[in-house]
């Protein structure tokens, strides 16, 4: 019982990492920063997204808290719950 709570948590952990690392896809010709962020999910086998947030820089905070705004609201548009829920979970811990 608590092995499924806690793959059900890892799960969340990356599918939140995941929606973000794919918000940030659509933003990578415009931003170098976004790149850099992008690739660093990529490569880093972050525990949760607590982790990855600690990780990040001032300059990268302040870019992720422009496109996560962005993100979300179109997410809320095209009523994707989910989409709104898991990019939500990130811009949580960046404010």
């Amino acid at each position: 019982m608590m092995i499924g709570k806690s793959i059900e948590g890892m799960i969340e952990m990356d599918s939140n990492l995941g929606y973000l690392r794919e918000s940030l896809s659509n933003h990578l010709e415009h931003h170098e920063l976004c790149q850099r962020i992008y690739d660093r999910i990529e490569n880093n086998s972050y525990k949760d997204e607590e982790e990855f947030v600690r990780d990040l820089n001032e300059n990268e905070i302040m870019l992720l808290n422009l496109i996560l705004r962005t993100e979300i609201g179109y997410a809320k548009q095209e009523q994707d719950e989910k989409r709104e829920r898991q990019l939500s979970d990130v811009y949580e811990l960046l404010i």
